[in-house]
């Protein structure tokens, strides 16, 4: 065993958590700051590009000396630069892209470009080693994915939402009831005290292949809290949360255990800000430990579901190994995807 010690400083910008972190062989964090905007957007019910970026350029510099102070690291003792090139928002991502390219360059240290989907499967070889073949639900505001990896920096996606992503679902949802931005954790914490009485649609569910569809269940979501609305009718918000939650988890887990059956895989890894879904964990190791006891089952702690810096780092380790280096040319690509890797 090998005592070379790989130290990786990694910067996230993606949307509105500004983040560094420094991560020595791809699995240790010595370090993960994160500065969240919530607060700043939760007054306009959503995230605002322009704002988000200005909190980042605010926060980048504070927030990558937090990152090597903690880990007690200089730049001289640093191995490469890591950044999440894309999928997000444009305007963010460049501010990390920047500031990246400008300490690599300053440091002459190897630049590494990551995608943030690739970041938030990566999160779980943070708690153990990954298995491969593998499955990975990864689910966030902008994403709802099933992806297929044989090996090591490999995706292949078998199943993508045709329409929302089930985290916007959430936060469309949890504006409908009057929730204050991210509405997600609110529905989840409602969905535990009430009941499934209203039984919405399960897009899709049925269907041969593994994509999924959650707009359908918006729509019917909406036309019952209206229709009872102009009735005068008062439904029971925590009942309505449960109905909601209840299809979004139903139709995930659902389509997971028959990908997970026909692709014979050794490990499943839930990723992405809703695996901090109590309701989706919950029923997912349920589900799994009753029909495949024999695939291990990695949810990531939930300081790692949202985004983070970390994720980068444990990402940025597989390109590093291989010496996938970017040159300084490189820009920010809010549509990013795993095709285009």
């Amino acid at each position: 065993m090998s005592n070379e010690r790989n130290l990786i400083l990694a910067i996230e910008t993606s949307c509105d958590e500004t983040s560094a972190a420094i991560i020595e062989n791809g699995i240790h964090i010595r370090s993960n700051i994160v500065a969240s905007q919530i607060k700043s957007h939760m007054r306009f019910g959503g995230v605002v590009p322009e704002i988000a970026s200005r909190h980042h350029v605010e926060q980048i510099t504070q927030c990558i000396e937090e990152a090597l102070n903690e880990a007690e690291v200089g730049y001289e003792e640093l191995n490469a630069i890591a950044v999440t090139e894309g999928p997000g928002l444009v305007g963010a991502l460049l501010i990390g892209v920047n500031a990246a390219k400008a300490l690599a360059y300053a440091h002459n240290l190897p630049l590494i470009p990551v995608n943030h989907m690739a970041g938030h499967i990566y999160a779980n070889r943070l708690i153990q080693p990954l298995l491969f073949p593998l499955l990975a639900l990864v689910v966030s505001g902008g994403h709802t994915e099933l992806v297929f990896m044989e090996e090591d920096g490999q995706y292949q996606i078998i199943g993508e939402t045709r329409d929302d992503a089930a985290g916007e679902a959430y936060d469309k949802v949890g504006r409908v009831l009057g929730l204050t931005y991210p509405g997600g954790k609110r529905i989840d914490e409602m969905a535990h005290v009430g009941t499934d009485t209203f039984n919405f649609p399960r897009g899709m569910i049925r269907e041969e292949n593994y994509d999924f569809s959650f707009s359908g269940l918006k729509s019917s979501f909406i036309n019952t809290v209206h229709n009872a609305e102009q009735k005068g009718e008062e439904l029971d918000k925590n009942d309505l949360a449960a109905s909601f939650q209840a299809s979004v988890v139903d139709v995930l887990v659902t389509k997971t255990l028959k990908a997970v059956e026909e692709l014979q895989v050794k490990q499943l890894v839930l990723a992405g800000g809703v695996a901090a879904n109590r309701g989706l964990r919950e029923t997912l190791t349920k589900k799994m430990a009753e029909v495949f006891p024999n695939v291990e089952l990695v949810i990531p702690p939930l300081n790692l579901c949202g985004d983070n810096a970390a994720m980068i780092g444990a990402a940025a380790y597989i390109s590093y190994q291989r010496s996938e280096f970017a040159t300084y040319d490189l820009n920010a690509q809010p549509g990013l995807s795993f095709d285009t890797i």
